[in-house]
């Protein structure tokens, strides 16, 4: 005689409790990788920033250097200050929270209101060969042409690390632990 295999009366019940544990630990899992993730951004930022700080400890010098001789040219470095000064506050900005989306559009924008002073410094010692050479000003300038090409990996390792957090929060199902807590895409910048 043959007899039906009968599942216990708690069999149910440990099916869902499984379901829910393994539900749990994937939503555990996938919020420990974003936060992996965004903590990647803020170490990028931190390099960013550490070049950011030396880039404006030595333009400050540089700027004194040449008030005396660009006499002539001082509103050229008083723009120099003022956009060094907005690039410093909103760098400061993105330090309290480097996955944040506004507060690095803000940062960009501060770095290209400085770019076109310092570009325009730049032009002028090239055209006034006597402070390019200057004891001064040579030394200042050498260690700002230095940081270039630092500063542009630094934002590229950035960049990089924002994508693969962007990519992450938008990937399926991993979507839905990031809008639970709140996670949103950082721009590349």
């Amino acid at each position: 005689m043959e007899t039906a295999f009968e599942l216990p009366d708690w069999a149910p019940w440990l099916l869902q409790v499984g379901l829910a544990a393994v539900m749990l630990f994937w939503i555990v899992g996938a919020y420990n990788r974003l936060t992996r993730l965004r903590g990647t951004i803020g170490s990028a930022w931190a390099q960013i920033d550490e070049l950011l700080a030396r880039r404006s400890a030595l333009l400050e010098p540089l700027a004194e250097a040449l008030r005396e001789p660009l006499a002539d040219e001082a509103t050229t470095l008083a723009a120099l200050a003022l956009a060094d000064q907005h690039q410093r506050a909103a760098a400061q900005a993105v330090r309290a929270r480097p996955a944040h989306a506004p507060a690095l559009m803000a940062w960009v924008l501060a770095e290209a209101e400085l770019a076109s002073p310092l570009a325009r410094l730049e032009a002028l010692l090239e055209q006034r060969p006597e402070l390019h050479g200057s004891e001064q000003v040579q030394p200042l300038q050498c260690q700002l042409a230095e940081l270039a090409p630092r500063l542009a990996y630094a934002r590229q390792t950035f960049s990089d690390a924002a994508r693969a957090y962007s990519a992450a929060t938008e990937e399926f199902p991993t979507r839905w632990v990031a809008r639970l807590f709140g996670m949103r895409p950082t721009p590349a910048i």
